[in-house]
């Protein structure tokens, strides 16, 4: 028998990860998914031990191990000499030992469809596309999305996984629109057998330069190599599926070291976007209705943590609506509480890394001195927080 029928507003990760962890509790799940079907946004995703600890609850382990690659080191080079600034080994037995979980990356339609197969194990949980959601209403005991082809759909719950646009955020956080960091992202994906030899390295690989850096690392089974390229510009355009110039591109990346290069010159065709995120909030609830993964809290992608924070909120905003039964506007408060300090630090820590990776004269220097002088158990201890900062539904330790 099901229980409470709740309604989620978007069918990315943190919307289907939402939809399967409700599901596991019976509860009654509708997506609503603006597309006309499930598709690719993105290239590759890392996922650090603490969203396996997620996708342990989930039952989602094994397929995600199947699919995903795991690297053996995370490396940082200077963009300019080539030089290695600092190697964190993971994956390894002490690395396990540390955080009992693996660190992965994975393609991110492989990880969408993971969880689309697994949603479609559950006859409790409804997907309709073609649905964008304009705004919410609500009584004392019920809540209803209207969408923009006039179709409404009612619930006793509500929650807006519908990005950092959210349409359903307007409704409970008077902000305004999102921040702009001014740096840019372009991403792309290409075959390993056109990858240069010597880029052939099962590591992810941050080539940190002055205003811009380069990430690469194997995804798909190691079948491809994925690229993203960020660099400081004043371009802006909305969404995740712009082509972008490649002029522009080697204009900022130019004058750095043949590797770099060699692999920017590899790729015909980029799709770009700008990066944006949001002031960390403290309330992203009212009532019945609440918010979850970039619709509350988005983020710069210099933590990787975007995803993993949105299947961290899926677990938790189930555990509390499981827990708390029919209170749910109490259920809906505790998630929040146990989620937004914890989610604002990876905010503002996000942050402050891009201009880490992006520092230039003394900051460079002292980047390198401090990441280099590090040993191993430092850098994990340094990580400690992000990747032990949670228990195992999702709630942040204190």
């Amino acid at each position: 028998m099901t229980r409470s029928k709740i309604i989620i507003v978007g069918g990315g990760l943190g919307g289907l990860a939402a939809a399967l962890a409700l599901a596991q509790k019976k509860f009654d799940v509708t997506v609503l998914e603006q597309a006309d079907r499930f598709r690719e946004v993105g290239a590759g995703i890392q996922l650090g031990p603490n969203v396996f600890k997620m996708f342990n609850v989930l039952d989602l382990v094994n397929p995600i191990e199947e699919l995903a690659v795991f690297p053996e080191a995370l490396v940082m080079r200077d963009a300019i000499t080539a030089n290695e600034i600092t190697r964190i080994p993971i994956n390894t037995a002490s690395f396990k030992k540390q955080f009992s979980f693996p660190y992965g990356v994975i393609y991110r339609p492989d990880l969408l469809n993971v969880l689309k197969r697994a949603c479609e194990q559950f006859s409790n949980i409804k997907i309709i596309f073609n649905k964008r959601a304009l705004t919410t209403r609500q009584t004392e005991t019920s809540a209803s999305v209207i969408c923009e082809d006039q179709s409404s759909y009612d619930a006793e719950v509500i929650i807006g996984a519908d990005g950092l646009w959210s349409e359903i955020r307007k409704n409970i956080v008077n902000d305004e629109t999102p921040r702009i960091s001014g740096h840019i992202a372009y991403r792309a994906v290409l075959p390993l057998d056109e990858v240069p030899d010597k880029a052939r390295k099962n590591e992810v690989i941050l080539w940190a330069g002055p205003k811009t850096h380069l990430v690469q690392y194997p995804l798909h089974r190691g079948e491809i190599m994925n690229l993203v390229a960020v660099f400081h510009s004043h371009r802006y355009e909305e969404g995740w599926d712009v082509y972008g110039e490649s002029s522009e591109l080697k204009e900022r990346f130019s004058g750095q070291h043949a590797y770099v290069l060699d692999l920017l010159d590899k790729i015909n065709s980029w799709k770009m976007w700008v990066l944006c995120d949001r002031e960390p909030v403290k309330n992203w609830s009212n009532g019945r209705i609440s918010l979850l993964g970039d619709a509350a809290h988005p983020m710069l992608q210099y933590l990787a943590q975007g995803g993993c924070m949105a299947i961290e909120d899926a677990v938790c905003l189930a555990y509390h609506l499981d827990r708390q039964g029919e209170n749910i506007i109490g259920a809906l408060q505790a998630y929040q509480k146990n989620r937004y300090l914890r989610t604002a630090r990876v905010q503002l820590t996000a942050r402050f890394y891009g201009d880490v990776y992006h520092a230039t004269g003394p900051t460079a220097e002292l980047r390198d001195l401090t990441l280099g002088g590090r040993t191993t158990e430092q850098a994990y201890a340094g990580m400690s927080w992000l990747y032990d900062g949670i228990d195992k539904v999702g709630r942040q330790k204190f």
